[in-house]
């Protein structure tokens, strides 16, 4: 069966000249990125049509564990959606996994992990379900714990892990739950990473910038400028300071091919020390190397503001 071998998964990882179907799997609470990530899919109707959104968990001085990351992430989503005016979109909201994978083996259930069974199901290899992904990818991976068969019917683009080049793993994504990257990473379901250190932290945006291009324009507009320039501020930002929006870009891979470049390479396997393994006889991915951060900047001020 020609599934899953390295020719298949190249026409897989072709980047799509039509409008596809997507989901999106978020820790929203816990920046201030995947606000804009958010907005800007529901935005870009004219290449994604959105069909679910998976509240994720994440652990950090934001939250009291997984799971009170995830209800607050939820939350936020719905809060988002208010300020966007597109209160039709929260039956579609799920909540996600409470918890981190115990077991490279173990599934953690939840309603957006069998969201994204039902909905990967009802697509082809042909047609397949764009999963993008900008959190610890714990719902992704108990999916496929769920039903392995999701595999040959969509493609994951995920917002995490550094350059393979750097030094070391420690991005927050991938650093919560290694047991769900390295279920996803061997699972051989097409898989486009956008890195952090060193590929997406290129795409940033400075406080004047958003004062000039968002501020008065409506409220969400108002809402992503007052929210990013506080946690700038508060994460010891100075006068001049400029913060990574890097969620987008996951977003943006899907969105236009003006806006970011890719290779294919051998999957690497995420080690349990925050660094890669690699074995050049490993299934291909998709890896993106370059973000094109002013056309894809103006891109994401022309939707937002146009909104």
């Amino acid at each position: 069966m020609e599934t899953k071998s390295n020719a298949w998964l190249v026409r897989q990882l072709e980047r799509p000249n039509r409008k596809v179907d997507v989901v999106l799997d978020t820790d929203t609470y816990n920046e201030i990125d995947d606000q804009y990530a958010l907005a800007y899919l529901i935005a870009s109707r004219d290449r994604l049509n959105l069909q679910g959104i998976y509240a994720a968990p994440f652990h950090n001085q934001k939250s009291d564990g997984p799971g009170d990351g995830m209800e607050k992430s939820y939350q936020e989503i719905m809060n988002i959606l208010s300020l966007m005016g597109r209160d039709d979109l929260k039956s579609m909201v799920y909540k996600g996994s409470d918890r981190f994978l115990p077991a490279e083996d173990v599934p953690v259930d939840s309603p957006a992990a069998r969201d994204m069974v039902r909905l990967a199901m009802a697509h082809t290899a042909q047609d397949p379900l764009y999963v993008i992904g900008l959190a610890a990818i714990t719902t992704i991976a108990s999916a496929i714990l769920l039903e392995p068969e999701i595999t040959e019917r969509m493609v994951v683009v995920w917002l995490g892990g550094n350059a393979h080049y750097w030094s070391n793993n420690l991005e927050f994504n991938i650093a919560q739950d290694v047991a769900a990257a390295r279920v996803v990473f061997g699972s051989k379901v097409p898989l486009v990473q956008i890195p952090c250190m060193g590929v997406a932290s290129t795409f940033r945006v400075s406080g004047p910038e958003l004062e000039h291009y968002l501020k008065g324009k409506n409220p969400l507009c108002d809402y992503l400028v007052q929210v990013t320039q506080t946690q700038a501020l508060q994460d010891g930002g100075n006068a001049t300071w400029s913060r990574p929006i890097w969620d987008v870009t996951a977003v943006a891979w899907l969105t236009g091919e003006s806006f970011e470049n890719d290779h294919l390479a051998a999957s690497p396997v995420p080690e349990y020390d925050h660094r890669y393994a690699f074995d050049p006889t490993r299934h291909l991915m998709k890896c993106v190397y370059e973000i094109r951060r002013d056309l894809l900047l103006e891109d994401l001020v022309k939707k937002l503001t146009q909104l």
